[in-house]
């Protein structure tokens, strides 16, 4: 069999399996058994040995089951840079993106790039840590997570990009272990903000693999931000600046929870590209 054929099938599969995308999902498991781009695929002539035949056909039979093709490929792209995923990490987003392109327009805008110490709060693959290191040189970065799995998978990511010497892993549940002082020039977050309800309306591919405990907000999808809203400010320097990844629908609860803290000032909530409330700012006053 050539690669056009086992191609073609494995497009078959997906599309009666109503997975959307089959045709790229097909030639992206192909081009990583053959280690070869999309586009090389397609000018792969060669009969294809039964090893990679049988080793597509085992991916394939895991993406039929709707696991995510990340894990399956073990890597996803972010920052156009590609980085380990394994089923102990959320699959980095677009909307995480966008945090990270607010954060940076914020800070070059008002010509305060962070020189001390930057805070990424709830770390998973490390995706923000590892690109603020790399777009903040002179700043420390610190990757907070109180899953030990998903630390590893960070370490791995900071390796990987050069950054491992500028980045520290802390083990925390949240702030809770962290010192109460203002330590911090940023603090960053893509908490957890899916509200509980709703997990049975979510794709399986986030429902039935992405681990929960970076995904479940509580009722409400609230939860875990109210617990650790409190103790940012106590964080923070003076001037300090808190970015978070919000839920479409939470831009009223998110304004009113950090209205009800004196030492923030500056509250913005920014729209992502579908003009959805998305990215919540503070400053500390």
């Amino acid at each position: 069999m050539k690669a056009r054929e086992l191609y073609q099938s494995g497009v078959t599969r997906l599309r009666e399996a109503d997975i959307e995308d089959a045709e790229i999902e097909s030639s992206l498991l192909l081009g990583h058994l053959l280690n070869l781009s999309r586009a090389q695929v397609f000018l792969h002539n060669e009969q294809l040995s039964d090893s990679v035949i049988d080793d597509f056909e085992r991916h394939l039979s895991r993406r039929l089951t709707r696991e995510p093709l990340a894990y399956i490929l073990g890597e996803q792209e972010f920052w156009s840079l590609p980085f380990y995923v394994n089923k102990d990490v959320l699959i980095p987003r677009p909307e995480t993106e966008l945090l990270l392109e607010i954060v940076l327009q914020v800070l070059k805008g008002e010509s305060q790039e962070p020189s001390g110490r930057v805070l990424d709060m709830g770390t998973g693959s490390g995706v923000i840590a590892i690109v603020l290191a790399l777009e903040l040189p002179d700043a420390l970065v610190c990757s907070l997570d109180i899953s030990s799995a998903a630390q590893a998978v960070a370490r791995k990511n900071a390796a990987r990009h050069g950054v491992l010497d500028r980045v520290s892993f802390i083990s925390s549940d949240w702030l809770a272990g962290i010192r109460k002082k203002p330590l911090f020039d940023l603090v960053v977050t893509n908490p957890p903000y899916v509200a509980r309800e709703t997990f049975v309306d979510l794709q399986p591919e986030v429902s039935l693999f992405e681990p929960r405990l970076a995904l479940d907000g509580g009722q409400g999808g609230g939860d875990v931000i109210a617990r650790f809203a409190g103790e940012v400010a106590a964080v923070l320097k003076p001037g300090g600046r808190f970015f978070m990844e919000i839920g479409a629908d939470q831009s009223p609860f998110v304004m009113d929870l950090f209205s009800s803290f004196s030492e923030f000032d500056g509250l913005t909530v920014y729209e992502d590209y579908a003009g959805l409330p998305r990215i919540f700012h503070a400053r500390r006053s």
